[in-house]
């Protein structure tokens, strides 16, 4: 099997929702910098748990502890929202609120990967990646 994709993070949000679908608390998935730090940014706001890079045979592979042993996951919803066909670019004063605030939204800025407040704050627009909730 392939581990390669045409949209690498639509691959890992999707593992992530299979993960959360299948009651499964960890998934492991093959390295790439914009995943990892997707990732960390879900585990800095506390949608998972735990993000782990470890060394592989060929290149690394990261895995995820979504939610601790008998708890339930953090994660309702997790949504792809720019896609290599159709692309979602938006300034600052348009980037959306999800859930009123309890959700997050990943944007991709030239400053690098923030969330939609972090984005807003310092007014730079962006790439919308993903919405969480």
């Amino acid at each position: 099997m392939s581990t390669t994709s045409t949209d690498p993070i639509a691959d890992m949000l999707s593992r992530i929702r299979n993960a959360i679908a299948v009651r499964k608390n960890a998934v492991s998935l093959p390295h790439s910098n914009v995943k990892e730090s997707v990732a960390r940014m879900l585990a800095a706001n506390n949608f998972i748990d735990a993000v782990s890079v470890e060394k592989a045979t060929v290149g690394k592979t990261m895995t995820l502890q979504l939610f601790p042993e008998n708890s339930n996951a953090r994660i309702t919803e997790i949504k792809r929202l720019s896609k290599p066909g159709r692309r979602h670019y938006v300034n600052s004063q348009a980037i959306p609120i999800v859930m009123r605030g309890r959700g997050l939204v990943i944007v991709s800025t030239s400053k690098g990967l923030m969330t939609g407040v972090d984005a807003k704050k310092a007014k730079i627009g962006g790439e919308l990646i993903c919405k969480v909730y």
